[in-house]
Parts: structure tokens; sequence; C-alpha cells
């Protein structure tokens, strides 16, 4: 059975009555088949792109203190060593995961551990994958630490995503793998590891949520 974010349950209800209403309406005012047609063509197609966007697949997964999952399903856009300086302010492996409009964009903890930060910064909505999105656009700042390494995973809006979701707050429990958030309709998600943490994957491979393993720490 296919399950849907709650974050989507109203839109993907509003999208269906109104586009029932603008069908029903179109049936009523014109007798013309190809305009009634196009309308009811568009309108499965929307909603085929809505359902599919906000789609929240079940993937359970054993948690491991010793890996760092994937928070996102998307592609590997950024694998590279940086100067971390909004938490840690040292050097960080960053891994950077693009999450284009027809990705799952669930967001997922990558780690179990408490939740040492979290805060929310207003900002621009450059293209997801601009060099500068990362420290100028909108964007979440999540810290959770445990016994083997702190993580800081970001969440960043892109030119289309307007609306970033964030469940976490300083003092919670982060489970590996449960919700923390969700960003709507296209955007990235940026991790910073510690400088001894072994990658596991590369450059435009692409990954899924909960299912592939980022780094082994």
């Amino acid at each position: 059975m296919i399950r849907f974010h709650k974050e989507g349950k109203n839109i993907i209800r509003i999208t269906i009555i109104l586009l029932f209403a603008l069908n029903f309406i179109t049936q009523i005012i014109t007798d013309v088949q190809w305009i009634v047609n196009l309308i009811l063509g568009v309108s499965i197609v929307l909603i085929i792109l809505i359902l599919q966007f906000f789609r929240n697949p079940k993937r359970p997964l054993t948690i491991d203190d010793n890996k760092v999952y994937a928070p996102a399903d998307g592609k590997i856009v950024v694998i590279e060593e940086v100067g971390e300086t909004e938490f840690f302010k040292d050097k960080r492996k960053q891994v950077s995961i693009f999450m284009s409009p027809i990705n799952v964009h669930v967001n997922r903890y990558p780690i179990s551990g408490t939740v040492k930060y979290a805060k929310y910064h207003p900002g621009k909505y450059l293209v997801a994958w601009h060099p500068k999105s990362s420290t100028e656009n909108e964007r979440t700042s999540i810290v959770v630490e445990n016994k083997n390494a702190a993580v800081l995973f970001r969440q960043i809006a892109g030119a289309l995503a307007k609306r970033i979701v964030m469940y976490s707050k300083e003092g919670d429990e982060a489970i590996q793998g449960e919700d923390f958030g969700f960003i709507k309709f296209g955007s990235r998600v940026d991790l910073f590891l510690p400088l001894d943490a072994k990658i596991e994957v590369s450059l435009d491979q692409k990954v899924k949520g909960n299912q592939t393993i980022i780094a082994s720490i």
C-alpha cells in the first residue's frame, strides 16, 4: 500500500477537489470534446505528479551507530573537505544530496543520538546545486551527537522549494531512520561529517534515504 507523507495530505485533498470541480464545470460550459479531454488529461498528470512527490515509502533499517545513512533520496553532487563555520567551526567532510522534484522528499535522521543544535535560517532561493546555496539559501541546520560522532545535516531550499519543514528541537532524542523534516518541491541536503569518517558513496551516485550508507564512523 502506498503511503503519503502528512505534509502532503491537505495539498493532495485540495488538489483533487479543485481538479474535480474544474472538470465538472468544463463539461457543463462546453461541448467541445477536445477541450474536455485536454483538461481531464492535464488534471490526471498533475494528480500523479503530486501523489508521487508526497509518497512516503516505508524503509525500516537496523540502527547502527557506526553508519551514517542517507537522510534523503537523490544524487550525490558534492564530496569535499570544507570549513564548517556555523557550529563546529572546524574542518569537516561535506557530502551533499540533490533532490529533484521526482525524488521522495522525506528527510530522515542519518544517525541516532541527541539533537544538540537545531536552527532555521531565512535566505535566498538559488538553485539547489549552486555552491553558495548551502550558506545563502533558506535552510535549517541540525546537529545530532552520539557516542561515536557528531554530525551536522542541513536542509536547503532550492529555486522551487519555498517551504522547509523541520521537526527537530534541541534536546530531542533522534532515532536513525525516523523523519526529521520535509522539503517541498526540489531541494538539497548537506551532511558535515568528521574528517576520519570513511565515505562510502561517490559523486553522481543515486542514493535512497534509510537504504544507502553515506559513511562509516
